[in-house]
């Protein structure tokens, strides 16, 4: 499902543009994301429609921020 949503979303990451072709772990290695946190629902976690390539960088710094700023999200 991983590469499905890369190739889906060009091996690019949705907030910052970069082209995610580093091999983990590396700042530009793709990491497949929720875009809104499944917190335990199992229908959200495997949708899709929710998930989006971003760079390990973009995952490791501005979402977890993101995140934490929303606990209850």
């Amino acid at each position: 499902m991983r590469r499905d949503v890369f190739e889906r979303d060009h091996y690019t990451c949705r907030h910052t543009g970069v082209i995610c072709a580093g091999k983990y772990p590396a700042p530009d290695s793709p990491v497949c994301d929720h875009v809104v946190p499944h917190r335990g629902d199992e229908a959200l976690f495997w949708d899709k429609g929710n998930l989006q390539t971003v760079s390990k960088a973009y995952h490791d710094s501005e979402k977890q921020k993101q995140e934490r700023a929303r606990p209850g999200w």
